[in-house]
């Protein structure tokens, strides 16, 4: 599939590949892992052709199709089916030849090779990827022009997955999706027929989508068997034994080099000197592994205060007093509260927590605060608002103009910011380190309530884990969005769901709000096992009767009935409709029909439009009824 041999590429005077080997197999999923600065995205540019490399070669299986996802989407008056649709540039193709020529043998050839692709189910596929990214029925009809950037991202990464390339080439996919299109893609990539290569700072997606790791160290590749968990494991094991291995050579070196300089000089040893000399600069050396600079993060502790820190009374929040974007909102938080919120964008995530900020007045009800509370609030377009000629101490100086430097350098210092990076302009700091800046802008005085929206955009894994440890270790309470799964499962203990123009509370976890989603984009919600916001209906507290028992059987043999009823009278359907569409692809492949009247010809091929899409239809019902079933008897 993908062979990558003794690469070399240098940027900027510095060796990122030097030698590097790799193989990916085909069908493999791999994350492709390393520090920032390492390299990934480089390696990917590379596999592209979009730069050359140094040295050695990347060789690819002839006939490849290589997908990745545009980085550039310019507005356009498609809708976003039918910019998905254009993606399938083979389908695309053979249905424009198909209007144009006129050779009766070629049109037979074109309608066997759309039957192959399945092009009849391009349509219904295209719009199911788009749902998943979080675009609606309504949205999908909408052009792409009427979209932002980051929404337009998410359509060209529809793109990428609907196009079904043999070697799929994804950059940090889920930075422009939110929670719940996040977990979508996470479904969607596990099952992924062909090979991925992915780019990913999140941990979750490392873990269930892939099964090899490939990682940058040092300017060389190496593979690891499993996700990113195991990766860490086996890594450590490696380092560990390597530095055990350089000390124990280190001691024999000195042990040789002892004997060297005690017999040199006498005669009677000189020949074992010189024989454990020439041993001596024999002996390759193990370098030890130098430990990487890990990035730790410390939030202030805040001054003690009495519960509730801020409470919502029949709220409603806005940006127009007649078009509230959230009401109802009656929500309290307290000093050890750890609330994650969930919800699809555009539903009032943002707005929530500029509400809860005081950046926002209600537009109904109250907003209540303790006097005393200090609220410090992050969010990701804050970025956009640094200034880029100044220094991250001169932005702290800045705010704690009544402190001394020792005590801006003291605090820049909780967030990784040496004396030296310190000095260094916002514009040329990374996206990581404007992230970490901003997290020490907002903490400059010890806020008693934390409201991060998105805090993870741009960090690596590492600084992913130091900031989990940091929000942990951090006394106040935090309210977080995050469309990483592994940083909101271990920094909040409870769950509010955005959804419907409110704000409730959700009483599952993080995989019981999967399953949801999946039901959801399924089209069915799991009746009777949990409710909109999570909760589960267990019915009164102690056994059930005999007779609630009975009714309950009852009421499950009529479900079974009823859905092995529509199961078979869709799979019927399926028969009948196969049969038609089979005798009609036989007539259409006849070159002889097409020397007859146009008009018959016209007649067949949208009888077979019509036969391909009430298939896909019946076939959806089966499915339906069929998943039904398995849940309605999950033993049988």
């Amino acid at each position: 599939m993908l062979q990558i041999a003794d690469l070399t590429y240098r940027i900027a005077g510095r060796n990122l590949f030097e030698r590097a080997s790799a193989t990916i197999a085909d069908g493999a999923r791999v994350g492709l892992v390393g520090k920032n600065g390492a390299g990934k995205t480089t390696l990917l540019r590379l596999i592209l052709r979009e730069i050359d490399s140094d040295g050695g070669e990347i060789q690819l299986t002839s006939g490849l199709k290589v997908g990745t996802v545009a980085q550039e989407m310019p507005p356009a008056s498609d809708t976003l089916v039918e910019f998905v649709l254009k993606a399938d540039r083979e389908r695309a193709t053979l249905l424009a030849e198909a209007e144009q020529t006129g050779d009766p043998q070629r049109i037979a050839d074109i309608h066997h090779r759309l039957t192959d692709i399945e092009a009849h189910r391009a349509i219904p596929r295209a719009a199911r990827i788009l749902a998943g990214l979080g675009f609606n029925e309504a949205a999908q009809s909408r052009p792409l022009s009427d979209f932002s950037g980051g929404w337009r991202m998410r359509v060209a990464l529809a793109a990428a997955l609907f196009a079904a390339p043999d070697l799929l080439l994804l950059d940090e996919p889920t930075n422009h999706l939110d929670l719940e299109a996040t977990m979508w893609l996470e479904n969607f990539l596990a099952s992924y027929s062909n090979t991925v290569l992915v780019v990913s700072h999140d941990r979750e997606l490392l873990n269930k989508v892939v099964d090899r790791i490939l990682h940058i160290d040092g300017g060389k590749l190496v593979l690891y068997s499993g996700g990113f968990d195991r990766f860490e494991r086996t890594r450590r094991e490696r380092l560990a034994h390597r530095a055990a291995l350089a000390s124990r050579q280190m001691a024999e070196r000195r042990h040789i080099q002892a004997f060297i300089d005690r017999f040199r000089a006498k005669a009677s040893k000189a020949r074992q000197a010189q024989s454990r000399l020439k041993a001596l600069e024999r002996m390759e050396p193990v370098v030890a592994v130098a430990e990487e600079n890990v990035v730790r993060f410390e939030f202030p502790s805040p001054e003690k205060l009495p519960p509730p820190l801020l409470a919502l009374e029949g709220a409603a929040a806005g940006y127009a007093p007649d078009a509230p974007i959230l009401s109802r909102l009656s929500l309290r938080v307290d000093p050890d509260d750890r609330i994650a919120l969930l919800g699809a964008n555009g539903n009032g995530k943002s707005t929530l927590m500029k509400l809860l900020a005081g950046r926002l007045a209600p537009l109904q009800g109250q907003r209540r605060a303790s006097g005393k509370l200090k609220v410090g609030y992050f969010a990701q377009d804050q970025a956009e608002e640094l200034d880029l000629a100044a220094t991250p101490f001169e932005h702290m100086k800045r705010l704690m103009s009544k402190s001394d430097d020792t005590q801006v350098r003291a605090h820049l210092g909780r967030f990784g910011f040496t004396q030296m990076r310190a000095e260094v302009r916002a514009g040329a700091l990374s996206g990581g380190e404007k992230a970490r800046l901003l997290f020490a802008l907002m903490s400059r005085n010890a806020p008693n309530l934390m409201l991060l929206d998105e805090p993870t955009n741009h960090l690596d894994i590492d600084a992913r884990e130091a900031l989990v440890e940091a929000l942990n270790d951090y006394d106040g309470a935090v309210i977080i969005v995050s469309h990483d799964p592994h940083t909101v499962e271990l920094t909040a203990d409870r769950l509010w769901l955005v959804k419907d123009g409110t704000v409730t509370a959700y009483e599952g976890d993080l995989d019981d709000y999967r399953n949801l989603l999946l039901d959801e984009r399924r089209g069915k919600l799991s009746d009777g096992s949990k409710d909109a916001a999570g909760k589960r209906n267990e019915g009164a507290v102690g056994k059930p009767s005999k007779r609630e028992l009975r009714r309950a059987n009852a009421d499950a043999r009529a479900a079974v009935a009823h859905l092995k009823k529509a199961a078979q009278a869709a799979e019927a359907r399926i028969e009948r409709l196969t049969a038609e569409l089979a005798r009609l692809e036989l007539l259409l492949a006849d070159p002889e029909i097409y020397l007859g009247p146009t008009a018959r010809v016209m007649e067949l091929q949208i009888r077979l439009g019509d036969i391909k899409k009430a298939l896909a239809s019946a076939e959806e019902a089966w499915l339906s009824a069929q998943e039904a079933l398995d849940t309605a008897n999950p033993g049988s």
